[in-house]
């Protein structure tokens, strides 16, 4: 079975790319080979040359959707891996996506993330997209599959979007 969340990130991200006027990338934590964070970088210049490609995707983006699972109440390890490689991402905004299979949908882990964009000097969107039994939301394309859950999808999209866009302009 494949990740839960990633059809939560599937989603968002063909969303956005339909509905904006922004570039859209994705980062699977889960497809760079990361290793255990020795160094934390400061700059694409200062990553090493496996990681420069991430690196400049990381310091060039003005925001990020955060989308991960619940682990143990907390967030995912290879998420607190890659901020850890890039942090300091100043003033930029952030749109916390979690999600379980369970009833609470990741609710801790959502806290976790906060601390976590506070720690890294980022901005987070108060409007999170907290998401209780992911596995019947959407598909493993992607796909919605539960249409009531839809405005919540747009809620949390039109505040991320809202406060992205008003952190850029400033």
């Amino acid at each position: 079975m494949g990740s839960l969340t990633h059809r939560i990130a599937l989603h968002l991200h063909k969303v956005l790319s339909e509905s904006s006027k922004h570039h859209i990338g994705l980062i699977d934590v889960r497809e760079p080979a990361f290793p255990m964070i020795q160094v934390p970088y400061s700059s694409v210049e200062k990553a090493p040359a496996e990681l420069r490609a991430v690196a400049e995707r990381m310091f060039t983006a003005d925001a990020f959707v955060v989308v991960t699972p619940e682990y143990n109440g907390g967030y995912s390890p290879a998420m607190k891996n890659l901020f850890d490689h890039f942090p300091k991402q100043l003033h930029k905004a952030f749109g916390i996506v979690t999600g379980s299979d369970g009833i609470m949908g990741g609710i801790r882990a959502s806290q976790q993330v906060q601390l976590m964009v506070n720690g890294l000097m980022g901005i987070a969107s108060p409007i999170m997209l907290i998401t209780p039994l992911m596995d019947k939301k959407f598909d493993e394309a992607g796909n919605l599959v539960d249409e009531a859950f839809k405005s919540k999808v747009d809620t949390f999209l039109q505040e991320f979007v809202w406060l992205a866009e008003r952190l850029k302009s400033e």
